[in-house]
């Protein structure tokens, strides 16, 4: 009696470890296709000025997820096609995209006054927001996140508002809670950086 009763324990305890190991087969956990920077990269935090002179920082932004790229106006090629990228992406997402803000931080505070730089990512999306600063404003925010740029001497009888700028390129991406969590290259295919942006949209909206 006591072993049928031991050996019908068992047959339960096997039975309960059966179900969990094909409920763990079944939801397998999910890879991100683009960089994984969960716990890298510091929150989102930044302090600049935005339309019309106005103060902008992180609370502005407050349950929204958020891509952050650096560049500058006068821009020829990277920046033009990232914000380019970034708004199919936000095409794509549909309804999804009311939760998204794109954030376009100029590394040439110098020619990117707010108002001009907000005229520039409106042409984009209006999901973008326009950022600039003072100087070591924008170069606080760059050393934060890692980010590289070089400001070019004007040539000798140049006009003193010719001159190039060279910085990193990708998107970071922070989660609604401003947690950085992805960084998305400039050559990442569309539907890639959408699949992604929707799943962590998606799954932090349920926390």
């Amino acid at each position: 009696m006591i072993m049928k009763t031991l050996l019908n324990r068992v047959l339960r305890v096997l039975g309960i470890l059966s179900v969990l190991a094909v409920t763990a087969c079944s939801e397998p956990d999910y890879k991100w296709s683009l960089y994984d920077v969960t716990g890298h990269l510091p929150d989102l935090e930044f302090s600049l000025k935005g339309a019309g002179n106005q103060t902008v920082t992180q609370a502005s932004l407050k349950n929204k997820t958020v891509l952050v790229f650096f560049g500058y106006a006068s821009c020829p090629d990277i920046c033009p096609t990232t914000m380019a990228q970034l708004t199919e992406v936000i095409a794509k997402l549909g309804n999804d995209a009311q939760d998204v803000r794109i954030l376009f931080i100029s590394v040439d505070p110098h020619r990117d006054k707010p108002d001009m730089l907000q005229a520039y990512v409106d042409a984009f999306n209006k999901n973008a927001v326009g950022l600039t600063g003072s100087e070591n404003e924008v170069a606080a925010l760059a050393r934060r996140y890692r980010i590289a740029y070089q400001i070019e001497k004007p040539k000798p009888g140049d006009n003193a508002e010719t001159y190039d700028v060279t910085h990193s390129r990708g998107v970071f991406i922070f989660d609604r809670f401003g947690k950085a969590r992805l960084l998305a290259s400039d050559t990442e295919a569309i539907d890639t950086v959408t699949a992604d942006l929707r799943r962590l949209i998606q799954t932090t909206r349920s926390k």
